[in-house]
């Protein structure tokens, strides 16, 4: 009886650990299947259908609900402030343009003018209207869009100095004032080597040098410099007149390179609105505007 008895006892054990070993392995079958089913979320497989669908900056763009434009607001009359401190200017009129097209809401942000393409590389804003002039060695760090405005290059003077800084030689060891960051210092030193290039960041400052007579001129787009000289009876446009060939520029919007689509949607806009007229309207808007706020 007792050798019955150990032999059914070791019988149950054997059963016993038999039937654990296969509960173990049932139990970790589910989990691996599990995990193999979770590796692929619902919201990375809408993030890859969405940049399939678009450019890494208008997916942002379409995400986000909002388009996002550096600016340097104190350029009227393409971009500036009116008296509420709402942004203004033909070309913040041609950003809310964009955004409406985008079907997204605008955002504006003002920066230092030679901070705006470093801005646009990093992705820190989606695109920058600042009345850029489209160059050869900007297009190798940015891509551009088509040209939506040309204007030529004034140099503004204090009053009275009209027909005395006439002439290349007239100036010639000379400070002559231009943006920071800007083709107008390139055109400077090309157009006027033997003049001294000031710079400085903001126009209202190089004019207040300019009528202070601490520089002999400063150069800047015609419109500009017209809105400049309507604001202050103490600078005058001389009769100075630089080559078109070379003092001719065409303002673009800058925008991140490797982003086609967003360039090609922009474009869209632009060719639009130079073709009804409606950019050269906002554009004689924004001068009369600037020069009844008196900038």
């Amino acid at each position: 009886m007792k050798k019955l008895f150990a032999m059914m006892i070791a019988v149950l054990m054997v059963i016993s650990l038999a039937a654990c070993g296969t509960t173990e392995e049932e139990s970790s079958a589910p989990e691996a299947e599990t995990s193999e089913e979770t590796v692929t979320p619902e919201s990375s497989e809408a993030e890859q259908e969405s940049e399939a669908e678009y450019g890494p900056v208008l997916a942002k763009i379409k995400e986000n609900g909002k388009l996002v434009v550096g600016t340097e607001a104190q350029y009227a009359p393409f971009e500036f402030k009116d008296l509420d401190a709402n942004y203004a200017g033909c070309d913040m009129w041609l950003a809310q343009q964009i955004a409406d097209s985008l079907g997204v809401e605008l955002e504006i942000v003002d920066m230092a003018f030679d901070g705006i393409i470093p801005a646009v590389q990093a992705g820190q804003v989606d695109m920058g209207i600042a009345a850029f002039t489209k160059t050869d060695e900007r297009a190798e760090v940015i891509d551009f869009t088509n040209l939506y405005q040309q204007d030529e290059q004034l140099l503004i003077v204090k009053a009275g100095n009209e027909d005395v800084y006439t002439t290349v030689e007239s100036l010639a060891g000379l400070q002559v004032g231009a943006q920071k960051g800007t083709v107008q210092s390139q055109l400077i030193q090309s157009a006027l080597p033997d003049s001294i290039l000031f710079e400085l960041d903001k126009y209202p400052s190089l004019a207040l040098e300019v009528a202070n007579g601490n520089i002999a001129g400063l150069v800047v787009d015609g419109a500009v410099g017209e809105a400049l000289v309507a604001s202050n009876d103490q600078l005058a446009v001389a009769n100075f007149a630089f080559d078109p060939a070379v003092a001719q520029f065409g303002k673009a919007i800058v925008i991140q390179k490797g982003n086609e689509d967003l360039v090609a949607a922009t474009n869209e806009v632009i060719d639009k609105v130079i073709a009804d007229g409606s950019f050269e309207t906002a554009y004689e808007e924004a001068k009369t505007l600037a020069q009844e706020l008196g900038l």
